[in-house]
């Protein structure tokens, strides 16, 4: 995979400030929103409602904002973001459907232990944002299926693009940067946050550098954030919904 984005002036504008939020901003604000929504989940019946409808701003505010700078840039082609048919179409379809199975799959399990009473991995961090109620269901999935295509195209995408065209970055180096600054999204998870979405995106990463498209990491993305954000409520939360 090669790419060679020619950001202009004010393409570099709007990445450069999208990038630096990701940085030094986004960390410290998904914190601060999920303790908020923390704290209010047992008091306030929609808190998680509102808290979803935030994400969903946010997360489609930050696609625009990437989707501006490749608009500004008359030198830089679409698929210098990943927006490209895949380089090996047929291995990408067959991924797509692995991906699948491994979703459905692991799912099934992850339900089947809740319903247990066992512990689900990663379940504890994330269990203010699972849905008790059809509504909050329906945005879960909305929620999910927005945060696998607004952050590849953001972190993936945008990130290392304006890594090799405006930093000067080798595409691996500009790679790692990506991963670096995704990781440190994961903080409101607390220290394990960190190492799993640096885990997560250093995946995603090398599928894109691997197919030169960002079809099979939204794909994965997709899955994996639907059936995270589906899982069933602890019974703790359960309870209290009764």
């Amino acid at each position: 995979m090669t790419i060679s984005p020619d950001f202009s002036a004010a393409s570099t504008a709007v990445a450069a400030t999208l990038t630096a939020y990701l940085l030094l901003g986004e960390p410290w604000a998904g914190r601060r929103m999920y303790g908020s929504l923390a704290r209010r989940r047992d008091t306030e019946p929609r808190a998680l409602v509102r808290y979803f409808g935030l994400v969903l701003t946010l997360w489609w505010a930050f696609a625009a904002l990437a989707l501006a700078a490749l608009l500004l840039s008359p030198g830089t082609a679409a698929a210098d973001f990943g927006l490209a048919v895949p380089e090996r179409p047929t291995y990408v379809v067959a991924g797509i459907l692995l991906a699948a199975a491994i979703a459905v799959s692991s799912g099934r399990n992850f339900h089947d232990l809740a319903k247990r009473g066992r512990n689900v991995p990663g379940l504890a961090a994330i269990e203010a944002m699972l849905p008790r109620t059809a509504e909050e269901r329906r945005l879960a999935v909305a929620v999910a299926v927005t945060d696998g295509l607004c952050a590849e195209l953001v972190y993936r995408g945008l990130l290392i693009a304006f890594g090799v065209g405006t930093l000067g970055l080798d595409l691996y180096a500009a790679a790692a940067l990506s991963v670096l600054v995704y990781a440190l999204a994961g903080i409101y998870q607390g220290r394990q946050g960190v190492l799993v979405f640096a885990l997560l995106g250093a995946v995603l990463t090398g599928l894109y550098l691997a197919t030169g498209s960002l079809l099979l990491p939204v794909a994965l993305h997709v899955f994996l954030s639907v059936r995270d954000l589906t899982l069933p409520a602890p019974d703790k939360l359960r309870a209290s919904a009764a």
